[in-house]
């Protein structure tokens, strides 16, 4: 695997493993569930709103949209979601340890 570094090959082990079981699925709909009971959707709804009144519907391109809305998404997502993701990923890596 010569260019794969150790860290790349381990997660795309892992990566292989969240898909054969579907955990990686119920982590998709795990953190669906969670953004928008608290919220997030709605608040990047309104960014894209923003954007949109600022630069002109007519100004706007998907690209544009993605470009400003990717970074946000980010930062609106609470730590308490990722701490818990991060949680249910540590607890499916240590059920299956033979990785």
């Amino acid at each position: 695997a010569g260019t794969m570094n150790k860290d790349a090959q381990m997660r795309a082990t892992i990566n292989q493993k969240l898909i054969e079981t579907g955990e990686r699925e119920r982590l998709k709909e795990l953190l669906r569930a969670k953004l928008i009971e608290c919220g997030w959707k709605d608040q990047l709804k309104a960014h894209c709103k923003d954007v949109i009144k600022e630069k002109g519907l007519e100004h706007v391109t998907v690209d544009d949209l993605v470009a400003e809305i990717t970074p946000k998404g980010r930062a609106l997502v609470p730590d308490s979601v990722k701490k818990e993701l991060l949680q249910r990923i540590r607890t499916f890596l240590a059920q299956h340890a033979s990785l």
